[in-house]
């Protein structure tokens, strides 16, 4: 019998979402009601099952709904998305997804994440020009002959730089601009694949998972959760340390056992195939010369402009996606590439990343599924019942495996926080504890979920390798059963401090 192939990532996603269009026939539909600000009249608007009722928005008003956030939180727009009214959880009439609203999913999926799209092939294209200059292979050979004998130092400064970013501004999706990048580094420093992914992947993840000031998930949850941002981060800073100290003695121990046996690697079988795409030191060594300098200067002055534009000026997909394109417009300058091949070479960079694209649509579009299927609040509602009767320790615990699975329909951190945390943070008080300790329980619980979430980004940053998910799951679920232990060890903690 032939060997039976591990499925590509996009069925994968298909399997998922046809799996969801299912659970819409079979669980409850409820919803709770929401409230959303409205800036240019200073009011709140209500919505129902029934319809929408508008009201004055004072701090009155919040209480009277049990909700306890400062009216500033909203006037100042620290929340801007609808959030769940707490108690006013109820079923509404079921509608099931039918087969028509899976096979449009992946193209909703694919309109609702366009903004990211587009960042992933202007990257691509970005990638395509700096291949036809040559900078890019006379770069990665300078600096690999830099390193020669201190290799492990790249795992360090990428992991530990890439997790700084993701707790101080929520460095996630913008990772996928780094791969084509440090991929082909990684490689020349005689590390497998899997170890670039890792560092990459691995670092935004801890960052995320274990964040600090990160206004996408800290100061937004905190904000739900009627509590300054400040609350536990003294707690929160140790855990990054200590949490991103385990992900780079982890990614190391990998990397020096497949440097010295490369039939170790998890992907030995792959890695013929990644090096010739990728290319390798083998090849001719460029000399880099003053121009090639200034193009690689400008390609990484791209990353710098767009991690400062998204920490400190409030830029988005938009803002980040033109950066790309006008560095990879300046470089075609510099390096005088005809206007035929410089469109010929950005078209055939793109198409390189169009793979991702489409798998991040197809995720996108399993999140549309169950937005429809009103199944979201269900499965929130049923989750804040199930605590009652447990004592401190169990119900932060089971927090962290709630929000955990929560996070497999609810991907995003800010959707998260500002849905559950009316709920969920109650609930720390009938405990006697800070409500800090669910906003800690939903970032760890989404963030360690997100190591091998299929609805993340996982799926297609292992596009970004040509690499299985099963081969990541069974290169990284040691790592996850050892920080669920580090996660669970410092969330009883928290209980007596």
């Amino acid at each position: 019998m032939k060997k039976i192939k591990f499925p590509t990532a996009q069925t994968i996603l298909i399997i998922i979402a046809a799996l969801t269009m299912l659970l819409t026939w079979i669980i409850p539909t409820g919803k709770y009601d929401t409230l959303t600000y409205n800036k240019e009249n200073d009011s709140f608007i209500i919505t129902t099952p029934e319809g929408t009722e508008t009201i004055a928005a004072t701090q009155e008003n919040l209480e009277q709904r049990n909700i306890k956030i400062s009216i500033a939180k909203f006037k100042n727009e620290d929340i801007r998305k609808p959030i769940n009214i707490p108690d006013t959880y109820k079923k509404i009439d079921a509608k099931p997804q039918t087969i028509v609203d899976f096979i449009e999913s992946p193209i909703k999926g694919i309109i609702e994440a366009a903004d990211i799209i587009f960042l992933v092939l202007i990257i691509g294209g970005l990638v395509g020009i700096m291949n036809t200059t040559g900078a890019f292979n006379a770069g990665i050979n300078w600096l690999a002959l830099k390193l020669k004998g201190k290799e492990y130092l790249l795992i360090i400064f990428v992991t530990l730089l890439i997790a700084l970013g993701g707790t101080t501004f929520g460095l996630a999706e913008e990772t996928i601009a780094f791969y084509p990048i440090l991929i082909p580094v990684f490689l020349a420093a005689r590390y497998d694949a899997m170890v670039a992914l890792a560092s990459i992947y691995l670092g935004s993840s801890i960052g995320t998972m274990f964040s600090t000031v990160n206004p996408f998930s800290t100061i937004i949850a905190s904000n739900a959760a009627g509590i300054n941002w400040t609350t536990g981060i003294e707690g929160r800073i140790i855990a990054l340390i200590l949490g991103t100290l385990i992900c780079i003695i982890y990614i190391i121990w990998y990397a020096n056992k497949v440097k010295k046996d490369p039939s170790k690697s998890v992907i030995f079988e792959e890695n013929q195939v990644i090096l010739e795409h990728y290319q390798s030191l083998e090849q001719t060594v460029l000399q880099l010369n003053a121009k090639l300098k200034l193009i690689v200067f400008i390609f990484i002055m791209a990353f710098v402009v767009m991690i400062y534009g998204v920490s400190l000026l409030g830029w988005w997909f938009v803002e980040m996606s033109s950066v790309f394109l006008v560095a990879a417009v300046l470089i075609g300058f510099i390096a005088r590439i005809k206007e035929s091949e410089f469109v010929n070479s950005f078209i055939n960079g793109a198409a390189e990343l169009l793979g991702v694209a489409l798998i991040i649509g197809i995720a996108r579009g399993v999140s549309v599924i169950m937005e429809e299927g009103f199944i979201s609040d269900t499965l929130l509602y049923h989750a804040s019942q199930f605590t009652s009767g447990m004592n401190e320790i169990v119900f932060v615990n089971s927090m962290l495996i709630t929000y955990g699975g929560l996070s497999f329909f609810i991907p995003s951190s800010s959707g998260m926080a500002v849905l559950t945390m009316p709920i969920m943070a109650p609930l720390a008080d009938s405990f006697g504890l800070g409500r800090e300790v669910i906003v800690n329980a939903y970032q760890y619980g989404m963030g360690l979920f997100a190591f091998i979430n299929p609805t993340g980004l996982i799926l297609a940053s292992l596009a970004m390798i040509n690499v299985g998910y099963n081969k990541w799951l069974k290169f990284v679920m040691p790592l996850v059963f050892l920080l669920l232990l580090y996660t669970i060890l410092i969330l009883t903690l928290s209980v007596y401090l």
